[in-house]
């Protein structure tokens, strides 16, 4: 296939990448390389990839003319969209960051799907648009009006409006609901990558809401093995959905909702225990209540996801930090 990956230079987006070139499929990466974290972790990724059957373009996704070019000489038939402000406290400190990349943009993203008659648009998605809700697990038929940053306010905009494109153009659309992240090459702003370096350093940590958060710790390989199933299963009409009792993740149009999650919520303070474990010293804590716009839990049903592509997410806690741990001493030479 021809696939076309949004935020190629991205933690996701690298592995995503290196995944379908190895399963012979011609990848052409887009990235505007933004400063949100350092750069050169960004160029390091792309030169991690190595083959003939990738092209990348360096722009914005905001950039619609640009983007729409590449559409037109690359002819994508699948488009995998990653591209996005990533980050829910920054969403406090630089919300225009994300109306310009994760609204404007995704809009961009939509327009070149549907003038460029894309075959099946998939698209990130986060757990974070399950907002106020406190039950769990999370599923796809839980409502999702009351996000609680605006990180998660414009990921459950993308989904509307990946519907609306899907009603109206027939475009085939899937999102993807990703459970908190981790793995080699991660992103400097997540807990992962913050914890290790500060450990290692002997520096403090910040543990929110007094250690009693619980993730979804997510590895990436499961989250590209996933992504690489999907892009076969495309979005289609549910023959047996309800407009008086209407399911939220599927529709009469073709259009798909998955979470993408562990489907096993583990203890903060268990997930630091096993980076000292690994790095073999004892972190400096430094208890914080809840952060604006965090939420104390999350946690993945996944049962749709398993039923339509036979996986679910299953690397241990264990396995996922020593495999970033063991990177991290790698990549920066300790």
């Amino acid at each position: 296939m021809h696939i076309l990956v949004t935020g190629a230079a991205g933690f996701i987006g690298s592995h995503l990448i290196n995944k379908l070139l190895e399963m012979d499929h011609t990848i052409i990466g887009i990235d505007n390389f933004n400063r949100y974290y350092d750069v050169n972790l960004k160029y390091d990724r792309i030169k991690n990839i190595s083959s003939k059957n990738f092209k990348m373009y360096e722009l914005s996704i905001e950039n619609s003319i640009e983007l729409e070019k590449v559409f037109e000489k690359e002819s994508p038939q699948i488009v995998i969209n990653l591209a996005a402000q990533a980050g829910v406290r920054y969403s406090l400190e630089n919300p225009r960051a994300y109306i310009d990349s994760n609204i404007v943009g995704f809009l961009n993203i939509l327009e070149s799907s549907k003038n460029n008659k894309v075959d099946h648009l998939i698209y990130a998605s986060s757990s974070s648009v399950y907002g106020a809700n406190t039950s769990l697990p999370f599923s796809t038929e839980d409502n999702v009006d009351h996000p609680l940053s605006l990180y998660a306010a414009t990921k459950k905009s993308n989904e509307l409006m990946a519907h609306t494109y899907s009603n109206l153009y027939n475009l085939s659309t899937t999102g993807l609901r990703f459970f908190t992240v981790y793995g080699p090459w991660g992103r400097p702003d997540m807990a992962l990558f913050k914890f290790t370096k500060n450990i290692i350093e002997e520096q403090p940590i910040d543990v929110y809401n007094n250690g009693t958060m619980m993730r979804d710790f997510t590895y990436v390989g499961d989250i590209v093995e996933s992504i690489s199933r999907l892009i076969m299963k495309k979005a289609t009409p549910d023959t047996s959905w309800d407009s008086e009792k209407p399911d939220p993740s599927s529709s009469y149009a073709p259009y798909k909702i998955y979470n993408i999650g562990n489907n096993n919520p583990v203890k903060l303070m268990d997930f630091i225990d096993a980076i000292e474990e690994k790095v073999g010293k004892k972190a400096i804590k430094n208890f914080l209540p809840l952060q604006p716009g965090d939420v104390p839990a999350t946690y993945a049903n996944v049962e749709d996801l398993y039923k339509d592509i036979n996986f679910r997410p299953r690397t241990t806690i264990k396995e996922g930090v020593n495999s970033f741990v063991n990177w991290y001493f790698d990549y920066y030479k300790i």
